[in-house]
């Protein structure tokens, strides 16, 4: 009985020390969560369409997110200078497709590379290579946990506000459909296994009209499930009335999703 009291004891001695390091982690998590800058409301306004059609408590909200992720994420420039602009956006970028999701943080992401423009699967980025086509990707093996982006995408992303293509949208999708272990297309973790049948009809019919040259998502939706998905995704934030319009199915589909209603 002695010994199955100690046992007892020390057990419970265990969990409470476990739930303090956990409620000190968040503490201190928490106070590494710098102020909002004034000003940033005025520049998220005039660079972020997104943010601009939001209600002022849900601008609210989306600011303190972002705050909260530049906390977490760690952004490093290559040959470039990671302004205070590029901070905005990167931040608007991961917000923008989890914004339904309350308490939303990043685990399969610690920090973002910024290279000045486009660059090849080496992560090369020599003004003479003719392949250096890729303005974003999510990372893998070495880079595992790591995203890269061309500092020009980020930028073109948010200057033209009537396209429907943002290549940090596009990757922090990706990221998301990374979550149930595999980028393959299928959010299942978001969908719920009820959607995954009509979520693949669907997906199959677009990417055939694609495809097919009769539909007005972007070309590179058609390549794959994956890139559907990520390209689709653009669409929909981008261009929300008018993603609704074209593709009603679809639109109801990742409203689902992303629980975000437009």
């Amino acid at each position: 009985m002695q010994v199955q009291f100690n046992v007892m004891i020390y057990t419970l001695i265990f969990i409470v020390f476990v739930i303090f390091v956990i409620y000190a982690f968040y503490i201190v998590k928490a106070k590494n969560v710098k102020a909002v800058p004034k000003h940033w409301h005025s520049l998220l306004k005039e660079h972020v369409l997104f943010y601009k059609n939001l209600s002022k408590n849900d601008q609210t909200i989306f600011r303190k997110r972002m705050m909260l992720f530049l906390s977490e994420i760690h952004i490093d420039g290559v040959n470039t200078e990671i302004e205070e602009l590029d901070k905005i956006l990167i931040a608007s970028s991961g917000i923008i497709p989890v914004f339904g999701f309350s308490n939303w943080s990043y685990n399969n992401l610690s920090g973002i590379i910024v290279y000045p423009d486009s660059f090849n699967e080496d992560l090369q980025f020599s003004k003479a290579d003719k392949n250096k086509r890729i303005l974003g990707m999510v990372g893998t093996g070495r880079f595992n946990k790591q995203m890269v982006l061309s500092k020009k995408a980020i930028r073109l992303a948010f200057k033209n506000k009537t396209d429907k293509h943002n290549t940090p949208v596009h990757e922090f999708v990706h990221l998301l459909d990374k979550m149930d272990g595999k980028i393959d297309g299928i959010p299942e973790l978001f969908l719920g296994k009820e959607f995954i049948e009509p979520w693949l009809s669907l997906m199959h019919k677009e990417m055939e009209a694609i495809n097919n040259d009769t539909s007005d998502i972007r070309k590179y939706g058609g390549t794959s499930k994956t890139e559907f998905f990520a390209v689709a995704s653009e669409y929909f934030f981008e261009r929300p009335k008018l993603f609704k319009q074209k593709h009603p199915e679809l639109y109801k589909m990742l409203s689902i999703c992303f629980q975000q209603s437009k």
